[in-house]
């Protein structure tokens, strides 16, 4: 264990403590302060926030079930993350086997609820293209991440989208850092290709 993530490792230990005693309030902190982070990676993983909170309270029932079971190698945090992950590659392999088809295609259309259809006001209007080009910018690039295979998807999140350290993405992934960073390389290059092929030369 590094001494780093050793110290922060506190963070959580009183609260987890009293979990461990059966006390609901303390893990009821422990939820409020996890919880967007959480809703974060498993949105980002599954591409729909509905499914996303799905997801993290599932995750959080798991915890709450087996936190006496929690040895406290690792920070309390790390633990939760691992666990949410876990589900949310779960839940993605259960979507590929109802879907046979391609998870995203970059010719589906825009969601309709882009505000597209709103007039603004003729002062307004580069502003409204600049958000609309914005939004698009982004479902382009989010569609990009979702077209990689999992294990890549899953540290493109954890290190470029959520900034967590390659040490803390070993052990929510209980992989090497060498492979964190192969794999992380490897999602990069793919994501760069997918929005050539999308946007042109970049």
């Amino acid at each position: 264990m590094r001494e780093q993530e050793q110290v922060t490792a506190d963070e959580d230990a009183a609260l987890v403590s009293l979990c461990k005693k059966g006390d609901v309030d303390a893990f009821e902190a422990l939820v409020v302060k996890h919880q967007k982070m959480m809703i974060n990676i498993a949105y980002r993983m599954l591409g729909n926030y509905e499914e996303a909170c799905e997801i993290v309270q599932d995750a959080f029932v798991s915890a709450y079930k087996s936190i006496r079971n929690f040895k406290e190698r690792a920070k309390f945090s790390t633990w939760l993350y691992a666990i949410v992950m876990n589900h949310s590659r779960n839940r993605l392999k259960q979507l590929k086997t109802q879907h046979s088809h391609e998870e995203f295609s970059l010719d589906d259309p825009v969601a309709p609820d882009t505000g597209r259809g709103k007039r603004e006001l003729a002062a307004n209007e580069s502003s409204v293209l600049e958000r609309l080009e914005t939004h698009d910018l982004r479902q382009t690039v989010q569609g990009c991440i979702d077209s990689l295979f999992t294990e890549f998807k899953e540290v493109l999140i954890l290190r470029d989208i959520q900034s967590f350290s390659y040490g803390e993405i070993s052990d929510i992934l209980h992989i090497p850092e060498g492979t964190v960073k192969s794999r992380l390389f490897r999602a990069r290059d793919a994501v760069k290709d997918c929005l050539k092929n999308v946007m042109g030369d970049l």
